[in-house]
Order: structure tokens, then C-alpha cells, then sequence
């Protein structure tokens, strides 16, 4: 097995089996752009600049999930696929490797509520079974289907069972409502992973190439067994909508919650930051917000990144008042430390400040 340098992302069982248009992109051995030798796209080929259709859709085989601590887990695995992964503000290729066996995904979420949990300093340990364990790096990232998830293209030592000892780091965001207080200590479950001939081949068999490839839009969610990080419609969570807008196709909806807020507060500002097609969570950004009220600023502040069992993952700030009238705007400072699958590449690396008038 390739050793590879370790970091960590900011960050009951099933029985194996497939699920149908996994991760999709450009994709390895199933004769993706990767793994076939085709040119690269490249800026300007004449694709959308934001979210774009991929190229096809392909499968994944579930193998697993387990408790760890006050969180629920699971690992399934696909072919190798490209990514990019986000570093400050520039974009870094991840290429397919020539050794690379498989993408290896893994899926963290409160069983209560379903919410994904992004940030959770993810770490991953594979062995063969009964083997010595070898951490390997993954990282938080977006797929048209699949929605949010932690994964990386990992190098086998051929066919057989393997044990991935997946450890979730104490989350590193704020927490609220009944959240407070929970998810602070490392936990750590095994999952046995199977990969074979018998499953490559069926994953092969289920690749589909997209005639829409290159178009504005996304492939719709998949069905899964887990949450993939899809926020609720801003009109189901709590507090009176102040607007929504969007900039480099992520939606921005900002909610004022006045009453019963999940901190101390006159009223509570949440941005709920999401993709444009599949409202999937847009994590590790960096949001500030300005309050004006005649002309005058009444607060400017970061949103803090914060997980709350009511508004889910989202970025707030707890302002004295908010009144009719009043300006709010936010400005990002960072893009979303999340990385990408084909078809989210180009998107939230732009951000402009977006206004909202109360």
C-alpha cells in the first residue's frame, strides 16, 4: 500500500452492495477523461464557469456503516476519479495515478437529526485484514450525487479484505442548541472494506456517460442509505427570511431569528450557505457581515462557522437589533475549503459581497 503524507481535514451495519450514480465527473479505469489518456480541460474549453453537468455518472459499493461516539459512519468505495482540492484560495489538481485502486469514501453524520457534520478532523488507517494499519490522507469534498462526503484515491495492495479504521476528530466548529457541548472527543470505528474483480466489474457496468455534459445545472442526488449534506428549504427553518442571493453559484439565504435564538442574542444573522442545484452545505468558508442602519454601522463582524440541530451547518453572529430598513451585507473572504468532483470545480472561488435590505 502507498504511503502517503498525513493531514487532517478542518474538518449499525450494512451489508455490502451498489448504489447507482455515485460520485460521477471524470472518472479512472471505467474509461473516464482520467484514465483514458484524453486531453484535459483546461479554463475557457467552453464549459459553464460554475456548476456544470459532469461528464457521467457511475456507482459506488457501500460496505459499512458503525457508531463512533455520538456520530454514525459509513465507507464505500468507486473507481478512482479526479478531484480538486481547495488550499486558501487556489484550486489543486488531484489527478488519477496509474496505481491508484479505487476512490474511498467515508460519510459522517448525527443519527438523531441526520445532519452531515463537516469539520470533524477526519483521519483514515487501512490494513489488509488482520494486517498493520497505514493512515492515509482524505479530505472533505462535493459530488453532484453524493453531496457532501470525506474521500481520496487510495492504492491497494491488490485484491482481498481490508479493515479502515476511520477516527472522527473532535469538531472544531461552534455548537448549539442541543448540540452544545457534544462532539468534542475522538471516536473510532472499523469497517471491513471487500474489493474484488466481481465489484470493479459492476461498477464498470454501471457508468453513464451524460448527453448534458458541459451544460449550466447538476446531476440530481442520488438515493442513499446516509444524508449527503442537503440543507432544508430555507421556508422549514427557523426565523423570517431576509433574502437570499447568490454569487459564483453558491445561494446564500439569510435568516434573522429573533425569537428563542440558539445564542444570546437581541437577533441571531444565519447564512446558510449552499450549492446552487442540490442545496448541498457549503463548508469552511469565511463569511463577514456588515449591519448599517441610516447610514450608520450598527455591527460588523465574522459569521462564525457553527452547527446548531435546527439551522444545521450554517454561519452566524448574534447582533443587538435588527429593524426594518436596515442593510445587511456579507462579504466572503474565503472560498469553501471543501474539495471538488467534476462539475463544482469552477464554482465559490469568486465570491462577491451580496446585500440584503431588511
Amino acid at each position: 500500500m502507498r504511503r502517503r503524507s498525513v493531514i487532517r481535514t478542518g474538518a449499525g451495519a450494512l451489508s455490502a452492495g451498489l448504489l447507482a450514480g455515485c460520485i460521477g465527473g471524470d472518472g479512472g479505469d471505467g474509461g473516464g477523461e482520467d484514465g483514458g489518456g484524453a486531453p484535459q480541460p483546461t479554463e475557457g474549453d467552453g464549459r459553464h464557469d460554475g456548476i456544470y453537468v459532469q461528464r457521467f455518472t457511475d456507482s459506488m459499493a457501500m460496505q459499512g456503516t458503525a457508531g463512533a461516539g455520538d456520530l454514525e459512519l459509513a465507507v464505500m468505495y468507486s473507481a478512482p476519479h479526479r478531484f480538486w482540492r481547495m488550499v486558501g484560495d487556489e484550486r489543486k489538481e488531484e489527478p488519477v495515478a496509474e496505481s491508484d485502486s479505487m476512490h474511498l469514501m467515508a460519510a459522517v453524520w448525527e443519527p438523531e437529526t441526520g445532519i452531515v457534520v463537516p469539520e470533524t478532523g477526519l483521519t483514515v488507517e487501512i490494513a489488509p485484514e488482520g494486517g498493520a494499519f497505514d493512515e492515509q490522507v482524505i479530505y472533505p469534498m462535493l459530488s453532484q450525487p453524493m453531496g457532501f462526503h470525506y474521500g481520496a484515491n487510495f492504492a491497494l495492495d491488490g485484491d482481498g479484505t481490508y479493515d479502515v479504521r476511520v477516527t472522527v476528530g473532535g469538531l472544531n466548529v461552534r455548537r448549539t442548541g442541543a448540540f452544545e457541548g457534544r462532539f468534542d472527543d475522538p471516536a473510532t470505528a472499523t469497517v471491513g472494506v471487500t474489493f474484488d474483480a466481481e465489484t470493479r466489474q459492476n461498477l464498470d457496468d454501471h457508468t453513464r456517460e451524460l448527453d448534458s455534459f458541459g451544460d449550466p445545472g447538476a446531476v440530481e442526488p442520488m438515493e442513499m442509505m446516509m444524508p449527503d449534506g442537503t440543507l432544508p428549504a430555507v421556508g422549514s427553518m427557523p426565523g423570517e427570511q431576509v433574502g437570499s442571493e447568490r454569487t459564483d453559484d453558491a445561494v446564500l439565504p439569510l435568516l434573522a431569528v429573533r425569537d428563542d435564538p440558539p445564542v444570546e442574542a437581541g437577533t441571531y444573522l444565519a447564512v446558510s450557505a449552499r450549492t446552487r442545484y442540490n442545496r448541498y452545505t457549503l463548508p469552511a468558508a469565511g463569511l463577514e457581515a456588515t449591519v448599517e442602519r441610516g447610514g450608520e454601522t450598527v455591527f460588523e463582524g465574522p459569521l462564525r462557522r457553527t452547527l446548531d440541530p435546527e439551522l444545521n451547518y450554517h454561519y452566524g453572529a448574534a447582533v443587538d437589533a435588527l429593524e426594518s430598513g436596515d442593510e445587511v451585507t456579507v462579504r466572503p473572504v474565503t472560498p469553501p475549503q471543501v474539495s471538488r468532483h467534476r462539475g463544482y470545480e469552477r464554482a465559490f472561488l469568486e465570491m462577491e459581497p451580496v446585500s440584503y435590505t431588511v
